[in-house]
């Protein structure tokens, strides 16, 4: 009885193209020939994919122009790990989410829930560390972004009261947060200084982000340490205005 039986599981699996070897070679055997058929039934290329947006200099370049603001080793990781790692994850969330059961969502837990919670928060890492390379790099004078620094003056009072305001506002954030001078396109039209905790709590609906700073620890304690206000004035005196011009006329001007 036991050798038909073995017999029929051995008639079984060469049926299914599968070799009985031992234990541990059936199993790898049937995974490879699973994967294989998964590989030849499903499209593996995302309907989209999320780029790593480049900086506007090197990584070598970097390490010169924003030495002022951190130092050359967080120029490094910080772009390439923490800020790449966002992307990564959103890509990785993608895919997950085109075989996600969509019904078993519900309002406790489930994981389509959970890769739509991960991937906000994601893509807003993603997106103002863009902004944020972006607007550093520069000499900190706002002469050079004539119709930035006129549109804040109208909003603010002057580029001194700005500043008070903004530095204020990213001191306020908590332990991992943003300060972003957002241009409020769909309600006010106005500028505004919004505090951000992490990278999505209090962010405004329709708000276009002009300069961000970056409020995570992981940016400044390895040059400043818990002086926050210091890396906050640093990066005030480092930005490039021309580029926040160019990002202001671009989104803000009509």
């Amino acid at each position: 009885m036991k050798i038909k039986r073995r017999k029929f599981i051995k008639g079984s699996i060469a049926g299914a193209g599968l070799i009985m070897l031992d234990g541990k070679g059936l199993i790898k055997e049937i995974e490879k020939n699973f994967l294989n058929n998964k590989i030849k039934g499903v499209n593996n290329k995302m309907a989209y994919e999320w780029k790593f947006n480049p900086r506007p200099y090197s990584d070598e370049e970097a390490k010169d122009l924003l030495k002022d603001v951190i130092d050359a080793e967080t120029t490094d990781w910080h772009y390439n790990t923490h800020h790449k790692g966002y992307v990564t994850f959103m890509n990785n969330i993608e895919k997950e989410l085109e075989t996600a059961d969509r019904s078993k969502a519900n309002g406790n837990y489930s994981n389509v829930g959970e890769l739509k919670r991960r991937f906000t928060w994601n893509h807003a890492g993603a997106l103002l560390h863009d902004v944020y390379w972006e607007v550093l790099g520069g000499d900190g004078d706002p002469s050079k972004g004539p119709e930035v620094a006129a549109a804040i003056e109208k909003e603010f009072g002057s580029i001194d009261n700005w500043k008070a305001d903004f530095k204020a506002t990213a001191i306020s954030a908590k332990l991992s947060g943003w300060a972003v001078l957002t241009y409020d396109q769909l309600y006010s039209q106005r500028l505004l200084d919004v505090l951000v905790d992490e990278h999505h709590y209090g962010a405004i609906w329709g708000g276009i982000p002009i300069i961000c700073c970056d409020v995570f620890e992981h940016a400044y304690y390895h040059k400043d340490g818990p002086a926050r206000a210091a890396y906050i004035d640093n990066f005030l005196k480092n930005l490039n205005w021309s580029r926040i011009n160019d990002r202001y006329k671009k989104y803000a001007v009509k």
